[in-house]
Order: structure tokens, then sequence, then C-alpha cells
């Protein structure tokens, strides 16, 4: 007879969440033998100290691991089995989104799907850079999910790329390589730009099409990629812009100087007393010296306070060596674009004087 502290099986059933069924597929696999079998009845015992490896099972098999990739795990340290696991993920994730675009080949090439309506054509290189670019202004925000969108709009002279997250907006202008035929505008979803980002990269030339429910992006050479489009209404950002104040402070500065001082900050907010001196960042304590970033300023001297988490990218995402930073006040957006290039515009919100906390 089994041992009085071993667990029948469906004792064990209804602590692991596996079912009698699985535990007896799994004991036959290999995966996790009975503690004990009774050789007259055949009832399968399991001890306590199994339930973790019962449950680590199921847990994988949820996320749809094979078996094979299950032992491993099982049988690997915590470090080996982290890293199984997520090689597992990455690469449901592309099957995923290449099930995806399968899909939406599929649905395109259906009798009495409607054909995509030819857009514009971009360099390849070029519409990847503004992608990069002006994603760095997405969120993803549940229940806003336009928020994590990009604003396509096509018109005889340009394409633009507008994306926004309350707090910054980032907006690209780009000279196509063939005009567009069909003005044009729609929200596409971020992430499926960004998946696409790669691909157009190295195309010389990428087409786009519209469709009423996709963007396709097709590189001369490559693998068409499907935009999904957002229904959800995006942002007026024209009439925002419109209202904006003029700027009272313009300073020009250093790209890569700006940017290692906001990387060498220790704080999570950073206060610049900007005067015709230049930037002027006060010591947050703890022995952190004062620092002096040179710049080219005109106008009247501000305090104004900024998250580095919304300062930062929009610098980095300026073009060119030099960035040039309208500043209307401390609680107005400042707009950061290229000294020299005035076809990416990003604005960034400064913590409000209400906000204000150490910096």
């Amino acid at each position: 007879m089994p041992d009085t502290e071993l667990m029948p099986i469906g004792a064990f059933a209804r602590h692991s969440g596996l079912t009698s069924s699985a535990l007896r597929f799994y004991a036959d696999s290999g995966l996790l033998h009975p503690a004990e079998v009774d050789p007259v009845s055949g009832y399968r015992y399991y001890s306590a100290d199994q339930v973790a490896r019962a449950t680590a099972l199921r847990r994988l098999r949820e996320i749809a691991m094979p078996l094979a990739e299950v032992d491993a795990v099982l049988d690997a340290g915590p470090e080996e089995a982290s890293r199984l696991i997520d090689e597992h993920v990455a690469k449901v994730l592309a099957d995923a989104e290449a099930a995806r675009r399968k899909a939406a080949v599929v649905k395109s090439s259906l009798a009495g799907a409607p054909t995509g309506v030819p857009i514009a054509a971009l360099k390849g290189p070029v519409l990847a850079d503004a992608i990069e670019q002006v994603l760095t202004a997405t969120v993803r925000e549940p229940g806003v999910p336009v928020l994590g969108g990009v604003r396509v709009e096509a018109n005889r002279e340009a394409i633009t790329l507008t994306a926004t997250d309350r707090y910054r907006l980032s907006i690209r202008t780009l000279a196509p390589a063939e005009a567009p035929t069909t003005p044009w505008a729609a929200t596409v979803a971020g992430d499926d730009l960004r998946a696409a980002a790669a691909a157009v990269r190295r195309s010389a030339l990428v087409r786009i099409e519209a469709t009423a429910h996709g963007m396709w992006l097709r590189p001369a050479g490559g693998e068409d990629r499907h935009c999904r489009l957002l229904s959800e209404e995006f942002p007026d950002y024209r009439s925002m812009l419109a209202s904006l104040p003029a700027a009272g402070t313009r300073l020009t500065i250093g790209k890569n100087a700006l940017l290692r001082a906001l990387a060498e900050h220790p704080g999570e907010r950073i206060t610049w007393h900007v005067t015709r001196r230049g930037i002027d960042v006060p010591s947050i304590g703890d022995g952190h010296p004062d620092v002096a970033i040179p710049a080219a300023v005109t106008g009247r001297d501000l305090r104004i306070v900024f998250e580095l988490t919304t300062l930062y990218p929009a610098v980095g995402t300026a073009i060119g060596p030099d960035v040039m930073l309208d500043l209307r006040g401390p609680d107005q957006p400042v707009t950061i674009r290229s000294a020299d290039r005035g076809d990416l515009t990003t604005l960034a919100m400064p913590v409000g004087p209400d906000r204000h906390g150490s910096a």
C-alpha cells in the first residue's frame, strides 16, 4: 500500500490544476511520473513536493509550449529556464504576426475584396527613419488605442506622420519619391508600423496603398506589410498648434552635448534656468554639482522643469548635430526641431508649476 502521505491522483489533480487524464498523459510522456503506483490496483499516488512541478508544467502548457521544451524548462536552472521561456514566447509572437500578415493577404485576395488604392511612394530608409522617430511619441494606454497610433496624411506636396501621447507631439514631413495621386488620411496602428520598419528600411522604394481597413507598405523586391487602421478619432493637433503663443525664449544647442547632460542627470526631473549664457541645471544634492550647458539663447530668462522620460526622446530623435528649442513658458509646450532642417518637429510638455517636485 502507498505511504499515507501520498495523494491519490484525484486529490493531486485538485492541488495541481491538472485533470486526472492529463496526469496520466504526462506520466506516460515521462514528464511527471507518480511517486508510487499500487502494483495490484494500478492506482497512482503523488507526493506533495510534486505539486510545484505539476503546476509549472500546467502553466507552460497554457502558453502552448511543446512537450520537449517543457521537459527542458522543468529540468533547467532558473536562468536557463527563463531564457527558454523567453525564446518560446518570442517564437509564438513571431508566428502570430506572420499569421496576421498572411490573413491580411488572404482577405485582400478574396473575390470581391476591395483592392488597394495607390497613395504614394517613398524611399524606404527615409520612411523607416520617420516611423521610428514619431513612434517615440506614442504610448500604450488601455482604453485609448489611438495614442498608440500614427496619423498618416498625404496630399500632393507631402506625406506627414504624426503621433502624440499627450505629453509629446512628433510630426515628420516627407517629400515623396512619387507624388501622392490621391489625398488620404488615416490613423495607423503603431505596433504594425514598428514591426514593418526593418523590412521597409531595406527597400530602395516603398509604395503605400490604402484599403478600407488597412494600409499596405509594398517594398520593392520585399514582402508586403499590412498595417491596421484605427477607428478612433485622432487628437486635433492642428488646432492645438494654431493656438500656441509665440515663443519667448529660443535656444540653439549641440544635440550630443544636451543628450549627454540629460543622460548624466541623476533625477527623474530636470530643472533648467535658461539665461543668455545657456542652461544652468541646479544641483539636486547628494554631492551632485551644478551643471552649465552652453547654448545660444535669445529672449527672456526662464525657469522650466521637464520629466526626463519626456524630454530625452524628444531631443534624441532630432535630425542633425544641433537642435533648436522654442520655449513659451513653464507650463506651455516646447517646440524641438533640428536647427537646419524643419521636416521633424516635436513638442514636449514641461512639468507645470503646480506639479513641481524635486528636480
